[in-house]
């Protein structure tokens, strides 16, 4: 891990998560760690007109638990896709 990563934190390791498909858009969910906690991040993909756009939504919501800020991030990309749709990429 470089010494940039250790004092800013870094991408959380997510065990098998996959992405899950919401609405024709590809949700990666990515927690950051941050001291010893995680923030909720996510890559979300979609393809337009045969173009893979990406979009990535990272949140103030932090939690200690792994499997738990997983789940959260999850949720508030949903919330994210049905508020913004395709509108996310521009």
């Amino acid at each position: 891990m470089s010494l940039l990563s250790k004092l800013f934190g870094g991408k959380a390791k997510v065990k098998d998560v996959e992405p899950e498909l919401y609405k024709d858009f590809l949700i990666f969910p990515e927690p950051v760690s941050e001291g010893g906690a995680y923030r909720i991040a996510a890559r979300i993909e979609k393809e337009i007109d045969g173009e893979v756009k990406v979009h990535h939504m990272k949140r103030a919501d932090t939690g200690t638990d792994l499997d738990d800020v997983t789940q959260g991030t999850l949720t508030k990309a949903k919330i994210f896709i049905d508020q913004m749709g395709d509108r996310i990429f521009e």
